[in-house]
């Protein structure tokens, strides 16, 4: 199913199987697209909203000089742009990190299932409150760990969103980001990616190469990095 990974293993509620199945019938279109594709530019109207399938998906601002910084990295079952729904339009741009499959579900679709299916809206609406959390998570990262501590934050978060997923375990997964987009999701120069992954492979943390990424010692990992996931709503409460 196209919407099988949709919110796995995250909040406390589940998508039931009519669910599930209303958002499949809902589909408007599925695309394959290469990558550093940009799926959507900041500014312009906005008429789907794109549930990532396989692959990754950033957002990013550019600054006046065209500097760009990443704002987050979406996975495998993401909403990613579902508050384009009521806001019409986007301000920053969405581009594919590596080729991605999505699945496309126009607005008025989205209207209609917001109208008729109340827990269902209220799983939409979860998927845009966990975005709120990540980003209030990456602000707090930037803004008050170092150049390494960042680096393991951001390293700590994939895999784990990744594993919730399904798609990262015994600490392997990939990523398609390059040491630039590192340093533009992370607020540090490339010189300082290439400085921090190079210790944390010395200290036998973290090994990330082509796209391949080896967590040797999670919970080293996220000490320096202060990684708490309970912002990832990864489990259900009791």
């Amino acid at each position: 199913m196209l919407t099988g990974k949709f919110l796995l293993g995250r909040g406390r509620d589940e998508l039931t199987e009519n669910e599930a199945m209303i958002l499949e019938n809902s589909v408007h279109d599925v695309k394959t697209m290469p990558g550093r594709f940009r799926l959507v530019r900041a500014g312009e109207p906005v008429e789907t909203s794109t549930l990532l399938l396989e692959g990754f998906i950033c957002r990013y601002m550019d600054d006046r000089d065209g500097l760009r910084q990443v704002v987050a990295v979406h996975v495998p079952g993401d909403f990613v742009d579902l508050h384009a729904f009521p806001m019409k339009r986007l301000d920053h741009d969405v581009a594919a990190l590596g080729p991605v499959k999505v699945a496309l579900f126009e607005h008025a679709t989205l209207q209609t299932i917001t109208e008729n299916h109340p827990h269902l809206t209220r799983m939409l609406w979860f998927s845009t409150l966990l975005d709120a959390a990540q980003h209030r998570e990456w602000i707090f990262r930037i803004g008050r760990l170092g150049a390494e501590g960042r680096i393991a934050h951001l390293f700590c978060e994939i895999y784990t969103r990744l594993q919730m997923v399904g798609l990262a375990s015994d600490g392997r997964f990939t990523l398609p980001m390059t040491q630039p987009d590192l340093a533009e999701a992370c607020g540090i120069t490339g010189v300082h990616v290439n400085r921090v992954l190079r210790m944390l492979r010395e200290r036998n943390l973290l090994t990330f190469k082509a796209n391949a990424g080896h967590i040797i010692d999670f919970s080293a990992l996220a000490k320096i990095g202060e990684f708490v996931p309970d912002y990832l709503y990864g489990k259900a409460e009791t």
